[in-house]
This record gives C-alpha cells, structure tokens and sequence, in this order.
C-alpha cells in the first residue's frame, strides 16, 4: 500500500535528520518524486508543500527544491544561533508605531464609538472613506478624485481585483520579470498567462513590452514604478513619459502597485494618465499589517468592472478595519508613522552598508529592501540554506523570477521586521558567510 504523504515527509525528515540528506542538497522535481514513490503528483505536491512549512527545504518549484538543513551553528566563527531573524518578510515596523496607534484609539471603549466602527458598510461608509482617502494621497503633483477610490481587504485583494477585472481568462498580463511573488498566484488561481517582460536599470522596458505585445496582445501591465520590489529602482521622468507613450499606443492599462510609495515623493503613474491607471497601495507596509485595508484609485471607465470584481471575488474591507484606517488617515497619525518610517529606513541601509560594504548591492537609500548580488561561488539557493542554519531567513531571486530557471543569482533581503540591534547581528553573520567558500560552510552543491 502507498505510504501517505504524511509518512513520506517523516522519511524525508528522518534523512535529513542523520545526514543521509546534505543541507543544500537537491530533491528530484516533483513529478520524478511522484514517479519514483509511486504516488500522485497532486500527493508529491503536498509533501513539498509541508517540507518548506516545516523549514527543512528552501528554494521554488520549478527550479529546484534544496535541503536547508537543521544544523544551529553554522561552522564558521560567529555569534551562537540564538533565534531566527527575519530578513524574509518586508513589513517595516517601528518600536513605537502600537503606540502610535493605540494613542489615535484611545477612546473606542466607548460603546457607540464602536459599535458605529462594527457596523456594516454601507455605500455611506464607502462614500466618507473615499473622502479621506482623497485628502491623505493627494499632493502637488496628484489630486485623486473621491469618486474614483474603491476599497479592499488589502493590497493583495486589490491587485487580484484589478487583474480580474482586466484579463479575462487566458488573457496575457505584462509583468515585470522580476516581481512581486504574489502576482504569480494570483494570476495562476485567476487563468491568466503572465508574460515577463525585460528590464533595465529604471525597471520595465516600453520597448520590450511593445515586441511583446507584437508576439501575442496583452490585456494589461502590472509594475511598481516606485522602489520596486525586489530591485528597489524607480522610474525616472523621462522612463515614464516613455512608457505612458507606449502603453496609449498600445491601448493598455496599468495596475500600478504602490505599495512602496509612501517611502518616496514622486506621484503614480495616474498624474499624467489617470484613464490608464489602476493604482494600488495598502496600509500593511505604511502602517501595520493588522490594518488590512487595500485601495484601488480606478478610472472612471473601469470602475463598475472593479467593483464587480471586488463583490464576486469576497474581497470587500471589513469594518473594523475600514473604520480603524480611515480613522489614522483623517487623525495625522498614519502621516506621523510614514515620515518615521522614512527616518528609520535610513538609519536601517545605514546599517547594511556599514555590514556588507564592498558586496554587490543594488537598493535606493530611501527603501525597506535591498538586492545582493551573489560573489562567484555561491549559488543563492545554498546562501539561503546556509542563511537559514545560521538564524536568518532571506528570499533567493528565483522567488521573484516569473520564467523558471531564468533568475540571477541573487537575494533579496528584506529589512524591517527586525529591530535595529537584531538586523545588524544578521547582517554580520550574513557579511561572514558570503566571505567563506560554501564548501566552508558544510553546504554541498
């Protein structure tokens, strides 16, 4: 009788466990593993899905599954592992932004205060929320229109709200070739073919996004102008007027991820289309990732589409968390949060260039995230895995790949989860690490 996968990922544990599986060793592709156990590929999926829960692999189907090893010390001189730090997940976070927070709150234990921030929403709600949001984005160079906004239960069900409402299914989504991981699910779950398009040192090429709209027509383009993740590059003026040329010419719209603009100054793609533009932005990174609001700024002839979208897709903002933002919005404290959010990311690429000087790392000075390019030697699947026994959780580049097999050999390093103290710790035993051979570091091809 089959073993249940269960079992299998116990076995598999078991080997790594006794050294029989070598950190940074490669596990076969899936469907070999399937062939091999006798099981379905739907069973192997599965137990490569709880071995990556568990943390005994690193690294992205498609391009290779890899040990990480469960040895605490890694066998270069260093600080003793004493706890995991993440370097993994980006949400900027301040010592002091729960009080911050809790400050603007002060007074919702009153029972009528509350009970109108648990109420429905209703088109009313939607109709005020709209409001504030209009005066928190707006700028000198912006000016969104109250009407224009619709709302999200977070920036991940915005961006899956506007791809729904622009692709159909099996309709091609331009993307940056290197991305957001999540576009890559969401499109799968949506039937949407993404098709990745070149870039250069200011992001998405308009040349390249017009030969691929010549191979097969493109519905949309989804790209971060704005510290983008995980290269950290931001359009230039001159970047932009071209690329607006070129997506009129080719009568397409842009889902524009803003995620990280609250970082910087410059005003989304929509100041000088905004008939072209979907802009996406949250209150996760700005403010907390417990204030689960997303926002879509749609044009008007898109708008219904979106909102359509949004009703079918159960991605409406609750309550509470419509009523918990707009509150921080309107009060001046979600303002306070971002401009020490601004400081604090400074003091924080301080501190990976202070750690990492003279390796090959491309960030803006003003972003929460950085991009190191691996000395010869190391594979990033094997600096993960090596990373990982030595306490620190970081993203190789074939996370943010949309081809398979076709990442650079890099990771991303994300900074604001951990304290100041904690981060520069990381970073050194990083430093140390990539100053080793892999061989140094008991971590085999």
């Amino acid at each position: 009788m089959t073993a249940s996968y269960t079992a299998l990922v116990d076995i598999i544990a078991a080997d790594i466990a006794a050294g029989r599986l070598k950190a940074g060793e490669r596990l076969p592709p899936q469907r070999h593993f399937a062939y091999e156990k006798g099981i379905a590929a739907s069973t192997a999926a599965r137990v490569y899905a709880e071995l990556l829960r568990r943390g005994l692999v690193v690294g992205e189907v498609g391009r290779g599954t890899f040990v990480a090893g469960q040895e605490p010390q890694p066998p270069f001189r260093a600080e003793p592992f004493d706890g995991r730090i993440d370097l993994e997940f980006n949400f900027p976070t301040l010592a002091d932004q729960a009080a911050l927070i809790a400050k603007s709150l002060s007074n919702w234990q009153q029972p009528e205060l509350l009970g109108s921030a648990l109420a429905p929403v209703t088109q009313r709600r939607l109709t005020e929320a709209a409001r504030v949001s209009a005066d928190f984005f707006m700028s000198n160079r912006w000016r969104p229109r109250a009407e224009d906004f619709l709302f999200a239960g977070s920036g991940r069900q915005a961006i899956a709200a506007a791809v729904a409402a622009l692709v159909p299914v099996g309709g091609r989504l331009a993307v940056e070739a290197l991305t957001y991981p999540m576009i890559k699910g969401i499109a799968a779950r949506l039937g949407v073919t993404l098709v990745p398009i070149a870039m250069d040192g200011e992001g998405i090429r308009p040349d390249a996004l017009a030969k691929a709209h010549r191979t097969g027509a493109l519905s949309a383009v989804y790209l971060q102008p704005v510290m983008q993740n995980p290269l950290g590059r931001t359009m230039s003026e001159v970047r932009r007027d071209e690329l607006l040329r070129a997506v009129r010419k080719l009568d397409l719209v842009i889902i524009e991820d803003l995620i990280y603009g609250f970082l910087a100054d410059e005003p989304p793609l929509a100041a000088e289309a905004a008939e072209r533009s979907i802009v996406v932005d949250s209150l996760s990174k700005r403010l907390a990732p417990g204030i689960a609001v997303g926002f879509l700024h749609v044009p008007t002839q898109t708008r219904e589409r979106v909102a359509a979208a949004l009703r079918t897709g159960t991605w409406s903002v609750t309550p509470l968390a419509l009523s918990l933002g707009m509150r921080l919005l309107a009060d001046g404290t979600a303002a306070e949060i971002t401009r020490r959010k601004r400081v604090d990311a400074l003091a924080r690429q301080a501190i990976v260039a202070d750690c990492l000087a003279g390796q090959r790392i491309e960030t803006d000075p003003r972003s929460y995230h950085v991009w190191l390019e691996l000395p010869e030697g190391w594979r990033a699947e094997a600096l993960t895995a090596a990373a990982a026994r030595a306490g620190i959780a970081i993203t190789p580049a074939s996370a943010f790949a949309v081809a398979p097999g076709h990442s650079p050999n890099a990771v991303r390093l994300a900074l604001g989860l951990p304290s100041h103290a904690e981060l520069r710790k990381a970073l050194t035993r990083l430093a140390a690490l990539l100053a080793a051979r892999p061989e140094e570091t008991d971590v085999t091809e």
